[in-house]
């Protein structure tokens, strides 16, 4: 039988290669498909080179796309495809599910696959088919394991996709999130197509009327999938598991925490340039939990729409925010020098635009020192830069790097690792701090903790 010559190629790994084609389901009539026939008489199966250097033992394992959600961008498309391998430690990543154009329901619902998975055995020959060459020396037959796909979705309802010039496509989602041991939370968050395994906003959504909540939340997803009598919380407060890395930004404001003490209580609302507004939850957290005035930076003008229609983003005069490029409004600023343009915080929030190595944020003119030192002179006396980082996988020079140039810049630095083994804040300080976090317990503190939880014990001097 001829092959082609890109499924011929895979008998060697080849960094970063892509290759997805259909083939006749194994599956099909079997009581191990997890489709329940739903994917037809194909599937596609997608394959995945990792882009970083082969290791002495060439490991592939497989996955099955989650039924339901193979239209999903963490398993339809090559960036989503590529978090999942650089997350699982293997040189190769085969997906498995229903072909993009099998259909799929309006709300999906988690159903749970046994352990082990009998459909592995019906999968096994394709899967070492697969496998390169290197993986049967000494005549040995690889172990492919099919590894599974965990999250804490209980339920997904998309309600919008919309395109922006800037970040591409994005997906507006209502989710049942399991919050065991207490009762599931439905939330409203955002995706990007490019990014797909990363939320960039999460926030709760209540009931828009007493009247209505007589149903459970659960109900009200199966049944309105967009419901309207459900709307995002009012503030658009930062919630758990998808807002850790936003709640250990926010937690950097204690480094500072007695200058904006006296702020407040001068009567003086501290100032804060959020560089990057994705749903708004950010800025919203710090305007209306920590009265801050805010001017919010956002490149995409599509992103500031589906912020305001989609997640309770509410401007006025003390929160603004602009289309633009916040790295280059930060250079413009300080070129300008207007006193009104001088913030006590500036917080990054922006990812890289090249998605193609994996997750990665700050971008990389982040830790170009002029840059750098362009926000430290728009910067008061005793303000600080906040940047939420998440090192990319295949440069793992990046973060040192990071850290080596904030040194030259700023006086002291500080480091939040968030503990979701992907995403650090680094806080970089003005002037020297005088003072520890025990040795103040003002207003500001006592609002930063609620918003900031348990963060506020994981900064680090470094």
């Amino acid at each position: 039988m001829a092959v082609s010559p890109e499924l011929e190629g895979l008998r060697h790994i080849e960094p970063s290669r892509f290759v997805s084609f259909s083939f006749p389901s194994p599956l099909l009539r079997d009581a191990s498909d997890p489709y329940g026939g739903g994917a037809g008489e194909f599937l596609r199966v997608a394959v995945l080179d990792s882009p970083l250097p082969s290791p002495p033992v060439l490991r592939t394992a497989a996955m099955l796309v989650p039924a339901g959600r193979h239209r999903d961008w963490i398993f339809s498309t090559r960036a989503g495809h590529l978090h999942l391998l650089l997350s699982s430690q293997y040189s190769r990543l085969i997906l498995v599910g229903p072909e993009l154009s099998a259909p799929s329901p309006r709300v999906v619902t988690r159903v749970a696959r046994p352990d082990p998975d009998p459909a592995h055995a019906r999968l096994l020959p394709l899967l070492l088919a697969l496998c390169p060459m290197a993986a049967f020396r000494d005549n040995a037959v690889p172990d492919v394991p099919l590894l599974s796909f965990h999250d804490d979705l209980l339920r997904l309802a998309p309600v919008k996709v919309v395109a922006g010039p800037v970040v591409g496509d994005m997906v507006v989602e209502d989710v049942a999130v399991d919050c065991a041991p207490g009762p599931a939370e439905l939330r409203r968050r955002l995706r990007f197509k490019r990014m797909p395994c990363l939320v960039q906003t999460q926030v709760r959504l209540a009931w828009q009327s007493p009247a209505a909540a007589s149903s459970s939340l659960l109900e009200a997803l199966e049944k309105e999938g967009t419901g309207g009598s459900l709307q995002p919380e009012a503030g658009g407060l930062l919630v758990q598991p998808y807002g850790p890395y936003l709640q250990a930004m926010v937690a950097g404001l204690a480094v500072i925490a007695p200058s904006m003490e006296k702020r407040i209580q001068s009567g003086v609302k501290p100032r804060c340039l959020c560089a990057g507004v994705g749903g708004g939850s950010l800025p919203m957290s710090i305007r209306v939990g920590l009265q801050f005035s805010v001017l919010g930076i956002e490149a995409d003008a599509v992103v500031l729409d589906v912020a305001r229609n989609y997640f309770g983003l509410v401007e006025n005069e003390f929160l603004r925010v602009h289309v633009g490029d916040a790295i280059q409004m930060i250079q413009d600023f300080a070129h300008q020098a207007e006193p009104d343009m001088n913030f006590g915080a500036i917080m990054v929030d922006l990812d890289s635009s090249d998605a193609m190595c994996g997750v990665s944020a700050p971008p990389l003119e982040m830790t170009h020192g002029s840059l750098l030192l362009a926000a430290r002179k728009i910067l008061d006396q005793h303000g600080v830069l906040i940047l939420n980082v998440i090192p990319p996988a295949a440069d793992g020079s990046f973060y040192q790097g990071l850290v080596d140039v904030l040194r030259q810049v700023f006086s002291e630095l500080y480091e939040i690792d968030v503990g979701n083994g992907e995403n650090f804040v680094l806080v970089a300080t003005v002037s020297p701090i005088e003072t520890t976090l025990t040795d103040n317990s003002g207003q500001f503190l006592t609002e930063l903790r609620k918003l900031a939880g348990d963060f506020l014990r994981h900064i680090n001097k470094i």
